[in-house]
């Protein structure tokens, strides 16, 4: 029944795509459109090079998770998307795409999520390129494995014509394979070895990134070596578009994450806080390690999250596993529990913990409560990670959302 409905669904929304296309004409052939596909990654790619090209004094549009914007205005838009939150449906793209147009714009970066792909959103949209960043454990209450998850984000690639760009993270499993039977020009990045787009890690800390792309020094304020996985492609992708190199890497050296994605301050008291949207097991492991890569001896580490309601139950034990394992101090508590009951969510997060790591978790279903003490145990040196909700200022619970912002909160708990 559930693949029935799903084909179902993907039926409907291509002919919402043909009649959009129809009804409005077809904006995208105007634009240069470059998409982004991944797990993680996709809003940091996709912001950054939007304000690069502003800041190269282009005029161009966003369309993102976050929010969507032309020529750095922020737009407010109605879409009925089935996941709230992810690439609008096809009409709203459209009429977005049109705006662009009458706004002079001449680029616009958008995520691309495999619920997009896989109901054709965004069928008879003209992109000049697409990018690829990683594949991981997310979405399976939607697809029926990792490789339905894989073969609807490779439909993508395979939209993409031979005038368009095809740049692929060739150090992910899946990096090679995306490239496989396209026909787009391909073009891999990444840290390995052979890569078209190559970068070496020079230096990485609190204070930045000290990278080297194809042999041309490139430093950042961004954090952590997966923002040098994004700035490696972000780099790679504004070489395909032609852009001016040398005021790109001058750009870069002080631009800043977009909301919600490795977002930190500094407390009076000296603990680093730091929020992220990491909601999945690879984004929290891959999150976490950064910090204890580039964190003192002395530092403890201590890490706020949830797990979802209503979505893949499949990765609860895993990100319990990664959180407790890799923070001095894991406090378990409620992301959105939507129509769950937070307990049973929790639970299913410790479900499979070593002994060892079972002793150190903390549950706190109320996030408020959790990230108080959490507040309370730090102590000058130490740092705070929130995970799981980023840039999102609700909390959903029984199908009402409250007002809820984890910087917010953790700013007011230090005030």
């Amino acid at each position: 029944m559930k693949w029935l409905i799903r084909k179902l669904k993907t039926i409907w929304w291509r002919v919402k795509s043909v009649w959009a296309i129809r009804h409005y004409g077809n904006p995208s052939k105007k634009l240069k459109i470059v998409g982004v596909t991944g797990t993680n990654g996709k809003t940091t790619t996709a912001t950054l090079l939007y304000r690069i090209a502003l800041e190269l004094g282009y005029k161009a549009g966003l369309v993102g998770t976050i929010e969507n914007l032309i020529n750095g205005e922020k737009l407010e838009i109605q879409s009925s998307t089935p996941v709230p939150g992810t690439t609008p449906d096809s009409i709203t793209l459209t009429k977005l795409f049109s705006q662009m147009v009458k706004e002079n714009c001449e680029y616009a970066f958008m995520e691309v999520s495999s619920h997009a792909i896989d109901q054709n959103r965004m069928w008879g949209i003209n992109f000049t390129g697409g990018i690829f960043s990683n594949l991981t454990h997310d979405h399976l209450d939607y697809h029926k494995d990792m490789e339905d998850y894989f073969q609807t984000k490779k439909k993508f690639f395979k939209m993409l014509s031979t005038n368009a760009f095809a740049l692929s993270n060739t150090d992910d499993e899946h990096g090679k394979k995306m490239l496989e039977g396209i026909k787009a020009k391909k073009f891999p990045y990444g840290f390995s070895a052979g890569e078209d787009f190559h970068g070496e890690i020079k230096k990485l800390d609190f204070d930045g990134l000290e990278l080297a792309f194809n042999k041309t020094d490139i430093k950042s304020e961004l954090l952590g070596k997966f923002n040098a996985y994004n700035l490696l492609s972000v780099w790679s992708a504004c070489n395909l578009l032609g852009f001016d190199m040398q005021k790109v890497n001058k750009i870069l050296e002080n631009i800043k994450p977009p909301r919600g994605r490795f977002e930190h301050f500094t407390s009076r008291g000296g603990v680093l806080v730091i929020v992220d949207y990491a909601h999945t097991p690879d984004a929290l492991e891959k999150v976490l390690s950064t910090i204890r890569e580039i964190k003192s001896k002395e530092s403890r580490l201590i890490a706020v999250f949830g797990c979802g309601g209503d979505r893949d139950p499949l990765k609860r034990f895993k990100m319990g596993r990664i959180g407790a394992a890799l923070s001095d101090i894991p406090i378990f508590t409620s992301d959105n529990p939507r129509s769950e009951d937070p307990n049973k969510i929790i639970f299913d997060m410790k479900a499979e913990l070593y002994p060892e790591d079972l002793k150190k978790v903390k549950t706190i279903p109320n996030r408020h409560e959790a990230i108080l003490e959490a507040v309370k145990l730090a102590q000058s040196g130490d740092i705070i990670l929130c995970a799981g909700k980023g840039h999102e200022d609700y909390q959903e619970i029984k199908g009402i959302r409250y007002p809820f912002d984890d910087m917010e909160k953790l700013k007011k708990a230090f005030s």
